[in-house]
């Protein structure tokens, strides 16, 4: 914990010098009281008190004015709370492998429930946008803090032939952009901004031997997000052993690519996760919407300090007044 005006903490020192004159007083009265030597009239001068109890109101009223002068400093402390200023930007790939059902239903319907679930989770403050992508991407919504358009889009989805994983980041990358420019104030400047990437197979558009250098390529779009400051989290969803029927009675295999999309995360700055279930895609959006949802700053917690104070003045107030005194 810290405290946004510390100074204050120096009125301890008066509260240190009233516990003392509070012990001197009390050596003083017992010096006082044993100079008497007649009982009768020590009886009279001294009569019986409540033991302990009678110094409760002190300790009370000391106790509470130790504790407002902590509240006065200003303590603050870390705590994880909403985002208000966030772009995320889902991009879920609908090419042909999604209709592999390896994972049941089928990968996108699973994709499908577990994006609608990551949209109804994320904090009211962020805004959502939709990329899809197959042999093209598409902007399906724009980054927007209501989620019905979202979960609209997504029950929408289609398949379509390729993957073209570059395009996908690029558009998303020209998402956040044009929103943040919209949106940016003068002085914050533009919302801090993720890409979250659910793809199942390899990128085959462009079809270039050497995905590294193509321009328009993951790996290239990748290097680009992360020049801007935009983290590409990737989700790796499906299994190895999954396969479609293109051909009548003919099966393909379309094994999920770890490799292509931890390449992705890891130029771009994200993270990467694997999913072969949608129970496990499911936790993987969890955990990706408490990251990206929530933030951790230093907030003012001086409220149970003066609720402390107020608690222990009416303690000391009312201890005071029950034993028949004015004051401690």
């Amino acid at each position: 914990m810290v405290f946004a005006q510390p100074w204050w903490l120096l009125l301890l020192g008066v509260v240190a010098a009233l516990v003392v004159a509070y012990v001197v007083l009390l050596r003083r009265r017992r010096r006082d009281v044993v100079r008497f030597t007649n009982l009768a009239l020590l009886d009279k001068v001294a009569p019986s008190r409540p033991g302990w109890w009678r110094h409760v109101p002190a300790a009370g009223l000391i106790a509470a004015l130790a504790v407002l002068t902590v509240a006065l400093a200003g303590p603050m402390a870390e705590a994880r709370v909403p985002r208000n200023r966030a772009t995320v930007v889902l991009v879920i790939d609908v090419s042909l492998s999604m209709q592999a059902t390896d994972v049941e239903p089928s990968r996108l319907a699973a994709a499908q429930a577990a994006a609608k679930a990551f949209a109804d989770q994320l904090t009211p403050g962020i805004n959502l946008g939709l990329v899809s992508f197959a042999g093209t991407a598409a902007v399906l919504v724009s980054p927007t803090a209501d989620r019905d358009p979202v979960k609209r889009a997504v029950d929408g989805l289609k398949l379509s032939e390729s993957t073209a994983t570059g395009e996908a980041v690029f558009a998303a990358l020209q998402s956040v952009e044009t929103f943040s420019q919209a949106i940016a104030g003068a002085e914050e400047g533009p919302p801090p901004a993720r890409i979250v990437l659910m793809s199942d197979g390899k990128q085959t558009v462009p079809g270039g031997v050497t995905p590294e250098e193509e321009p328009r390529g993951s790996f290239t779009a990748a290097r680009r997000a992360h020049e801007i400051g935009i983290p590409v989290s990737t989700i790796s969803f499906g299994t190895e052993y999954g396969s479609i029927e293109i051909n009548k009675g003919e099966r393909t295999p379309v094994a999920v690519d770890d490799a292509s999309m931890q390449r992705i995360a890891e130029l771009s700055g994200g993270q990467f996760f694997t999913a072969a279930t949608e129970e496990e895609l499911r936790q993987v959006y969890a955990e990706l919407g408490e990251q990206i949802g929530y933030e951790t700053r230093r907030v003012d917690v001086s409220r149970p300090w003066l609720a402390g104070g107020a608690m222990l003045l009416v303690v000391g107030i009312g201890a005071g007044l029950a034993l028949g005194r004015r004051l401690p």
